[in-house]
């Protein structure tokens, strides 16, 4: 991937190679290639799962995340389910969610 004369190695599954690589504007360039239009809700759920990573090194699994969402979120947002969670990021929460906000691929996606 090329964003502003830089590449960026991704993986062949398309997660980002070195952490240390994301920006946000990363983050819209694959979010845009997963059919994602950043809101304010998803760069809510983005910014806490790689909160998430930094603090514990670790993707997060499902139960996880929805936890951590729960104690970390915006009370004006209401992400702390995962039937929301899924209109955010159709294709897989973790899946989707994970490769935008540029943390490895969590163990249980396929």
């Amino acid at each position: 991937m090329i964003l502003d004369d830089k590449i960026v190695e991704l993986n062949s599954d398309g997660y980002l190679k070195n952490i240390d690589d994301w920006s946000e504007d990363i983050a819209i360039k694959i979010a845009k290639y997963e059919n994602i239009s950043m809101s304010i809700e998803h760069w809510h759920v983005i910014r806490l799962i790689r909160s998430f990573y930094l603090k514990y090194n670790i993707s997060p699994t499902m139960r996880m995340l929805i936890k951590y969402i729960a104690d970390h979120q915006d009370k004006k947002l209401q992400l702390n389910s995962s039937a929301y969670l899924f209109r955010l990021f159709p294709k897989g929460i973790l899946k989707q969610a994970t490769r935008i906000a540029g943390i490895p691929k969590p163990n249980q996606c396929l």
